[in-house]
């Protein structure tokens, strides 16, 4: 078995509930998503062929307990959850950062999932698998990259239709890095009184979003 990948890193991790901690970061390649706003796109084609063997031992060597598989879209390769089984086994906390548009019916259940919801400005909002809210448990965490006032109050609006607050442990609100002024954002939440967490991406003031960080 093997997977295509972009990159194999050791970084803070940049954001979700654990942001700030150390992290491997196992980076599968190609997603079928366009969003607007994505700061991977050298990540949908290229990469090279590992087996899982080899990702196990590479992650190995970090000695890290907490492990990230992102992408792209990393269950656009059936062989991401025999990956994340694998990591689970191993001991590591793993979390998996997904666009929410393919299922996740068949994650294993010791997996933080991190899922997007797709607000109108990516221009991929009709990708948004709504029954995947019926997968996410109270571990897992939702994600809205949020670029403008119209995809705020989308938020706000899907928050409140799929009471998310209750079913997950973080409802977090990012904004579209140079697109939407982070204080803007903590503003309208601080207005709404909204019970989610304002996030920055962390690595992105570290280190300017460069690959491998």
């Amino acid at each position: 078995m093997t997977l295509r990948l972009t990159e194999i890193f050791f970084s803070l991790q940049g954001e979700t509930r654990t942001v700030g901690l150390p992290t491997v970061f196992v980076r599968l390649t190609g997603c079928p998503l366009r969003c607007s706003w994505c700061d991977t796109e050298y990540a949908f084609s290229g990469g090279s062929l590992w087996t899982l063997d080899e990702v196990m031992a590479e992650v190995r060597q970090y000695g890290a307990h907490h492990v990230t598989v992102t992408g792209g879209e990393p269950l656009a390769q059936p062989e991401c959850l025999p990956l994340l089984l694998a990591l689970c086994d191993a001991g590591h906390e793993v979390s998996l950062e997904t666009s929410g548009a393919l299922s996740l019916a068949e994650v294993d259940p010791r997996v933080i999932k991190v899922m997007d919801l797709k607000a109108p400005d990516s221009g991929e909002v009709h990708r948004n698998r709504y029954h995947n809210l019926d997968h996410l448990l109270p571990h897992d965490q939702v994600k809205f990259v949020i670029a403008s006032r119209k995809d705020y109050d989308w938020a706000r609006l899907q928050c409140d239709q799929h009471r998310l607050q209750e079913r997950v442990s973080e409802v977090l609100f990012s904004p579209a890095h140079e697109t939407l002024s982070p204080r803007e954002l903590a503003e309208w939440i601080l207005a709404d009184r909204l019970r989610v967490r304002l996030q920055v991406q962390l690595h992105k003031y570290l280190w300017n979003n460069e690959p491998g960080h």
